[in-house]
């Protein structure tokens, strides 16, 4: 019993096409090997009918309904051939011509099974019930490819396609997964199938005014040729050319020396496998051995360059043209139809034979009764039952490959990725530099050499393909308007902001507790500060402080020493007293706001600070009211001779520091102070600051204190000419504009500073007042007491012992 199978070449050449004719004979090989394999199908015999579509649709049908009917008439829905029984159809190579034929086939649930169509459509299951290939689809190719150029961080392309389904398809495909992948296309053009010479140099100015350096291409090579001649023509370098399958294998554009410009291209090609032996069959090939082959005197002519003497009428050739005489030497060839190192179409082509092999293989192995088909099992006759077979067969080649079918009727999708890289003599040879393997796991589909590639210019390292240079750590992009995605603007990040990553899209902001490094790439913890006692600025403060309270102290022991004396008896010595213990007090409230602030010392602070500075200005200011008093009560008939004595400063002091206590009482009660960590106060510091609860209360306390020393001034202001030798209030005058002036200064240099040096401000405030009050109201009796003791006298003090009086 014999079999016959189709093979429809693909020839889209006008000459002879010998790697077509190589894909044929592969077929035969394949047929002669199980025909002599014991092991598979035993008891029958393969045959084999040949037509050559010309890769023309008509023709194409009209070879499907050949051989469906067996004859030359064509018959529809009849086989008169019986002896020979149609099990499959091998082909055809163009997906244009497969389609028409998968429908016709699909009608009659005939096997078809092609090496070389492509086209994604070929896939549908309810349009094409028996089509199957042993190459896979153009869309696993096109998000391989895809793949591909993002592996390499070509995020700006362009892409040159078929203007017919293979490279629409395909297209659409590779653009869909490059969207995904954030890769932009800034050109798509149509490569013309019918040559146009104003469509190509459109095309050709195009990528010339382009700023991609990558592009990606889906077209045959017979299409491509005129664009890349054009291409050359204007000598357009640099670029990287993306190929798919249809021509990253093609020997018409790699064994051309003047493509130097394709140096360096890589892209997908066909996986390549090898078939023992079949070097040797196509060296066995003769016209005298081979007479059932209608190709094979055409082949002799093509290869050989002579005519066979019957293509001539027995004379030679014109222009003289030798004849074919049958002794050439196949083994002296040198082109492309005996090179079996890359075998991609070729060895699908023998893959389909054997696949069908097995499917009828495993019909034959069927056992009675347990037959899928109502348990029997059938002939081979009912082609749409050896249909079934052929979704389930499942084999490994010599070489140790998985060859199966999917749901679609789809192979695995293994390709070899091929770059193209110089030879010796010129031309330009494609290298395998990887593979892409689309049942492989996620992260081990794509697998590349990199080493081994040579990109154009024979560098080892990858161009750049972008719209726009990658923003660096610490930046982010900003899109231009109207431009794609893949253009954009770098701007750095905010401040308090950080971008971790290459490209990206927006900057997050650190944690409260942390801040940017200058390159604003990481978050790093913000520097702590508060005024410490062990910083130069925290020990000069705390000499300073130590230093003025230590003259108060020693004034106050000088006055104890000297208390009998007039001077100090004059305007209420026991005043005088608590007035220099509260400023010697004063200047250490400072302690308080050094250091780390607590919740204690933030309650300490201004209430502490507030009081004894209100009793310190309190006590300046019963001085002034009894200056005042004295002199008006030295006058005949007054009535303030009563209130002459020390119970009404002392009543005016203790009723000055009470109102103020009130204030801290109500205020420690209300909204007291409390310490915070202020985070955003000071770029990259944490300030560690005590928090005033109630800014009102706090400002009710300074003003209130404001208050009494402008009472102060005014009252000692009016008093200062009275007529004593020594009058006090001249010295409370100044000592009261030194104190507003201080505090008038302090309060924008406050508000203006933050962190240690407004706590710092604030202190110098403090030692300063101290220091006025101290020198303005002391200063003077302390020169008196101890360098001038002759005037420390009752007598000078009342005007008697002045020299001037004496004159008058």
């Amino acid at each position: 019993e014999s079999l016959s199978a189709i093979l429809a070449p693909r020839s889209g050449f006008t000459s002879f096409s010998f790697r077509t004719y190589r894909w044929l004979h592969s077929m035969v090989y394949a047929i002669n090997e199980i025909n002599g394999n014991p092991n598979l199908l035993p008891n029958v015999t393969l045959g084999y009918s040949l037509y050559d579509s010309c890769d023309v649709i008509p023709r194409g049908i009209e070879g499907v309904m050949w051989l469906v009917s067996g004859q030359d008439e064509v018959v529809p829905n009849y086989r008169c051939n019986t002896k020979a029984p149609l099990a499959a159809v091998i082909g055809d190579g163009a997906s244009s011509v497969s389609i028409p034929m998968a429908i016709l086939l699909g009608i009659y649930r005939y096997p078809q099974i092609s090496y070389f169509a492509t086209a994604p459509a070929l896939s549908n299951k309810h349009e094409f019930p028996s089509f199957f290939r042993t190459i896979p689809t153009d869309m696993v190719q096109g998000i391989g490819l895809a793949q591909l150029v993002n592996y390499f961080g070509w995020s700006w392309v362009g892409i040159l396609t078929d203007d017919d389904d293979y490279g629409q398809g395909i297209a659409a495909v590779f653009m869909k997964e490059a969207q995904a992948s954030g890769i932009c296309v800034e050109f798509l053009e149509r490569v013309p199938i019918l040559y146009s010479e104003e469509r190509t140099r459109h095309i050709v100015e195009v990528i010339k005014a382009s700023t991609v350096n990558a592009i990606a291409v889906f077209s045959w090579e017979a299409y491509l040729y005129p664009v890349i001649k054009e291409i050359d023509r204007q000598n357009i370098t640099g670029k990287i050319w993306i190929g798919s399958e249809s021509w990253s294998s093609s020997p018409v554009l790699s064994k051309n020396q003047i493509f130097k410009m394709l140096t360096g291209s890589i892209g997908f090609a066909i996986h390549r496998g090898d078939i023992p032996g079949f070097k040797e069959y196509l060296l066995s090939i003769h016209p005298f051995k081979s007479a059932n082959d209608i190709y094979v005197k055409l082949f002799w002519e093509e290869a050989f360059n002579c005519k066979w003497t019957t293509s001539i009428g027995g004379l030679e050739a014109e222009n003289g043209q030798k004849l074919c005489n049958g002794k050439e030497q196949l083994a002296k060839l040198d082109n492309i139809f005996l090179d079996v190192t890359n075998l991609r179409m070729t060895y699908n082509t023998y893959n389909a034979i054997y696949a069908v092999a097995h499917a009828l293989h495993d019909l034959n192995s069927c056992i009675p009764g347990k037959g899928p088909f109502k348990d029997i099992c059938v002939s081979y006759t009912v082609h749409w039952q050896i249909l079934h077979y052929m979704k389930n067969v499942h084999f490994k080649t010599q070489a140790g490959e998985d060859i199966y079918f999917d749901e679609n009727g789809d192979p695995p999708a293994l390709y070899d990725i091929v770059n193209w890289q110089p030879t010796p003599n010129g031309d330009i040879q494609y290298v395998k530099v990887g593979s892409f393997d689309s049942s492989a796991p996620t992260g081990k589909k794509l697998i590349l050499n990199e080493d081994t590639i040579i990109w154009p210019g024979g560098r080892k390292e990858a161009p750049h393909s972008v719209c726009s240079i990658s923003c660096l750590p610490g930046w982010r992009k900003a899109t231009r308007r109207g431009q794609p995605l893949c253009c954009f603007d770098c701007i750095a990040c905010s401040e308090g902001e950080i971008s971790n990553q290459t490209d990206s899209t927006e900057c997050l902001p650190c944690p409260d507790d942390q801040w940017p490094n200058d390159r604003r790439d990481t978050c790093i913890p913000k520097m702590v500060e508060f005024l410490s006692f062990d910083e130069p600025l925290g020990i000069v403060l705390c000499i300073m402080s130590m230093l003025i309270s230590l003259v108060p102290k020693s004034i106050l022991g000088l006055f104890i020493w000297y208390r009998h004396t007039p001077i100090v008896k004059a305007n209420n010595r026991q005043l005088s007293y608590v007035l220099l213990g509260a400023l010697t007090l004063c200047p250490l409230c400072s302690f308080i706001f050094i250091g780390k602030p607590s919740l204690a010392s933030c309650i300490l602070r201004q209430t502490t600070f507030g009081i004894i500075f209100a009793l310190s200005v309190s006590c300046v200011l019963a001085k002034t009211v009894m200056v005042i008093i004295a002199f008006k009560a030295s006058k005949p008939g007054s009535n303030l001779r009563k209130w002459v004595g020390s119970r009404l400063p002392n009543a005016v002091a203790c009723l000055g520091t009470l109102i103020q206590a009130g204030i801290c009482t109500v205020w420690l009660g209300y909204a007291p102070p409390f310490p915070q960590n202020n985070m955003n106060s000071q770029v990259g510091k944490i300030i560690l600051e005590c928090n005033e609860g109630s800014s009102l209360a706090f400002w009710c306390m300074m003003g209130y204190m404001g208050v009494l020393a402008i009472i102060s001034f005014m009252m000692a202001f009016l008093a200062r000419k009275l007529p004593d030798s020594f009058n006090e209030a001249k010295f409370i005058t100044f000592s009261m504009l030194v104190f507003v002036s201080v505090w008038l200064s302090f309060i924008p240099a406050y508000l203006s500073t933050r962190g240690k040096y407004m706590v710092a401000v604030e202190i110098f405030a403090i030692l300063s007042s101290s220091a006025g009050l101290l020198a303005c109201i002391f200063f003077p009796k302390c020169y008196i007491i101890l360098l001038k003791p002759d005037r420390n006298t009752r007598d000078f003090l009342m005007g008697k012992g002045d020299p001037a009086n004496k004159k008058n």
